[in-house]
């Protein structure tokens, strides 16, 4: 594993900013190509009473992007909507390192878990 040096701790918040922030898990039903894009794909995500079309940045990052079909995983999904390259996503992939420079990985329950199912 490549060496990492963890960043420093951010600033301290209130505990009241962390509860607004909504983070559900999510199991990715399917990764569909970006034609005109490097790096997204659009993911279909089954949060148990909704689905939702969220982009992901992993075209780069995966050799196959729908290797990730079938999996759980977290998701912020009470950001607004976001049009990027002509299309709306819907909420984000809650992945881990692609702050630190590492290849990212998915924030995967240890279990699985019903959809929807919130964090925190």
């Amino acid at each position: 594993m490549k060496n990492m040096k963890p960043a420093s701790v951010k600033e301290e918040i209130d505990f009241k900013l962390l509860e607004k922030i909504d983070i559900r898990v999510g199991t990715i039903e399917s990764v569909e190509d970006i034609p005109k894009s490097d790096k997204l794909v659009r993911l279909i995500v089954n949060f148990g009473d909704h689905k939702r079309r969220i982009l992901a940045g992993m075209k780069q990052e995966k050799k196959d992007p729908k290797e990730v079909e079938g999996k759980q995983t977290l998701f912020v999904i009470n950001l607004k909507p976001r049009k990027i390259m002509g299309e709306v996503s819907e909420g984000m992939l809650f992945d881990i390192g692609y702050p630190d420079g590492i290849v990212p990985v998915l924030a995967v329950p240890d279990t699985a878990v019903p959809d929807g199912s919130r964090m925190g």
